[in-house]
């Protein structure tokens, strides 16, 4: 049972591995694409989302290499392994979306003032192309309950969001020769990308705080353990983290009575919480009588 856990985890490594490491090429092949169609057609708008994917495809060399690194084994050192590195590129990335909405922010409000003329057929094709890629990488990284997949691809959202901004900038200036279309478009393009951030940077910031894991109630867990297992009648001292947000950990101390089976204590409380919790790793410490580290 736990070599095929093992086997299943590589196997899920390696899948978000492997469409990482393709969103990055594909994205970064089209940045030169869009720097060549944005000097052409004289888009500031056009080069400021070059600039965008650049980051974005440099966010995702930074995933991709996290999860490269999150398979290699434990060691004297890292004793829980790289898993946390995953964490701290999503940690990364999100800082870096913040910086990138407040970059976008200032450049909207400039051209608010003083709008920049654009050739917008040029500006037209490249955006829709760009949106075609994003839609791809997208599609490939959304819906992942891994913390550093859901990081990237909240980076491409934010490409995909800036493309159609262009487009539609592009579309109204070919129109109506609305210039202040591109700068108003990009702040709704911030507000969205500012909700995304903070959503990850929470969770990643929670995680490496080691705070309690997203759907563990303590109170209900030990309610559970005391009801469901044999022999408990108390647990205290309970600490629960994660390593990854679809890791948690967990150390705990229950107080049994006497001529209690401890190794069928400890069988059963690792029982339930794989069972009710969803935790695999946990230690667990039996005690009959006072707490010696209440001393």
């Amino acid at each position: 049972m736990g070599s095929s856990h093992r086997h299943d985890h590589h196997h899920h490594a390696g899948g978000h591995e492997q469409k990482l490491g393709f969103a990055c090429l594909l994205i970064a092949c089209f940045v030169v694409v869009e720097i060549v169609g944005g000097l052409l057609a004289n888009s500031l708008a056009l080069l400021a989302d070059a600039g965008h994917m650049a980051l974005d495809a440099a966010a995702l060399a930074l995933a991709w290499w996290a999860a490269r690194l999150s398979r290699r084994r434990h060691d004297d050192r890292l004793t829980y392994g790289y898993h946390r590195s995953q964490v701290l590129a999503a940690f990364v990335n999100a800082l870096a979306l913040v910086a990138l909405a407040a970059w976008i922010l200032i450049e909207a409000l400039g051209r608010l003032q003083t709008p920049q003329p654009v050739l917008p057929v040029p500006a037209l094709v490249v955006a829709a192309t760009g949106f075609v890629v994003n839609i791809i990488a997208f599609r490939m990284l959304h819906g992942h309950d891994n913390l550093n997949v859901r990081g990237a691809a909240m980076h491409v959202l934010g490409d995909l969001l800036a493309s159609v901004a262009a487009m539609l900038s592009a579309a109204l200036i070919w129109a109506f020769g609305w210039y202040l279309a591109d700068p108003v478009l990009a702040l709704f393009i911030v507000v969205i990308l500012l909700r995304g951030a903070w959503a990850v940077l929470r969770e990643a910031t929670m995680i490496l705080l080691e705070g309690t894991p997203r759907g563990i109630d303590l109170d209900e867990l030990k309610r559970t353990l005391t009801a469901q297992v044999s022999g408990v009648v108390g647990v205290h001292h309970v600490h629960a983290w994660a390593l990854t947000d679809d890791k948690p950990l967990l150390t705990l101390h229950a107080e049994v009575g006497e001529r209690v089976d401890t190794h069928g204590v400890v069988r059963g409380i690792k029982s339930v919480l794989l069972e009710h919790f969803g935790i695999e790793h946990s230690t667990v410490q039996v005690e009959q009588g006072d707490c010696p580290d209440d001393r």
